[in-house]
């Protein structure tokens, strides 16, 4: 956009309280001056030629689709063409950063203005906490919206976690769910997720065996699922997955300690890929079916109760067990 600027050399857009700067460099990279970058980029002299606009829609949106959602809020003010724009952009990610109320009540606004038919990706990363109704709204929102891919991360340690919104247990567009640190996952039921192929879960909380075996009976197609576990949640849960249609497993991370650490069951018959890493100190880890396993993956396991691992994976073509020693 400011390429053709005589006395530009680079441009540099920076958040500054929440509207966006322009920061000007001359030839030398000495600081000319900090604009505005709506008056910036209303500047007839300083904008000679808008080359993206004339590009078709579609593309437009694609590119916008690389960026944090902020810079492509920001591109609203380039000219009225470009203030709706950004409402069809069919990817947002949104990041807390500074005022947590204002953070909250910006995705809020920001998702009701979203106008794309599908949306096919959302992500939202919260690392102060707000107040936890905005979650189940910004879940609602998601969900008239016929999100593909959900993503929720949330980072804060503070109070008792989030319980995971229920309006999301009967979703049928959902493809992608990722679900990250301060969640609390209490499903008393089976749901419907029948859609659902890629499932991660990063640390979140589970309230009950019960609910992770509900989880995974509400997931008929799914194929690929990554577990991690931090040492503070591994609370006696007996993680059983049972799934016809898993392909990959991937089963990491914590500690336990005590005399009710659980453990993991598991049960794929179509499960060809598995990875299981740095776990110490759980009950029994026991794979019971995987007859089309082709590559199994294992590294740092220890100190589990019942040693069953290297009998579950004789129908493994390829085995790698790697155990590191450490000082």
């Amino acid at each position: 956009m400011f390429r053709n600027c005589g006395f530009c050399r680079n441009v540099h857009i920076q958040e500054t309280g929440g509207l966006y700067s322009v920061a000007l460099f001359d030839w030398e990279g000495t600081n000319l001056k900090l604009w505005n970058m709506e008056q910036c980029l209303r500047k007839r002299d300083v904008v000679r030629e808008d080359r993206i606009s004339e590009l078709p829609e579609p593309l437009i949106l694609q590119i916008l689709s690389l960026l944090p959602t902020k810079l492509v809020i920001a591109t609203s003010v380039l000219s009225k063409r470009w203030r709706s724009v950004w409402e069809k952009v069919p990817i947002l990610k949104f990041e807390s950063k500074g005022n947590k109320n204002k953070f909250a009540e910006n995705v809020s606004m920001s998702l009701l203005s979203h106008k794309a038919p599908v949306l096919e990706t959302l992500h939202l990363k919260v690392s102060d906490r707000c107040e936890d109704v905005y979650i189940g709204i910004w879940a609602g929102i998601a969900v008239t919206r016929h999100v593909r891919e959900l993503e929720l991360d949330l980072r804060f340690l503070c109070g008792n976690p989030v319980r995971f919104p229920s309006c999301l247990f009967c979703f049928d567009t959902l493809e992608t769910l990722k679900l990250k640190h301060y969640i609390l996952l209490d499903i008393p039921s089976m749901v419907s997720l029948k859609f659902l192929r890629t499932l991660h879960l990063h640390s979140v909380v589970y309230k009950d065996s019960e609910s992770v075996r509900n989880l995974f009976a509400s997931c008929p197609n799914l194929e690929h699922l990554v577990v991690h576990r931090g040492f503070h949640y591994n609370d006696g849960v007996r993680f059983v997955v049972e799934s016809p249609s898993l392909k990959t497993l991937s089963i990491s991370g914590g500690e336990t300690y005590g005399k009710q650490n659980g453990g993991y069951v598991i049960n794929v018959p179509s499960l060809q890929h598995l990875s299981i890493q740095m776990l110490k100190g759980y009950e029994y880890c026991l794979i019971e079916n995987a007859p089309e396993l082709v590559d199994a993956n294992i590294i740092n396991v220890s100190h589990t109760t019942n040693e069953t691992i290297m009998g579950s994976l004789e129908s493994a073509r390829r085995l790698s067990w790697t155990y590191h020693l450490w000082r």
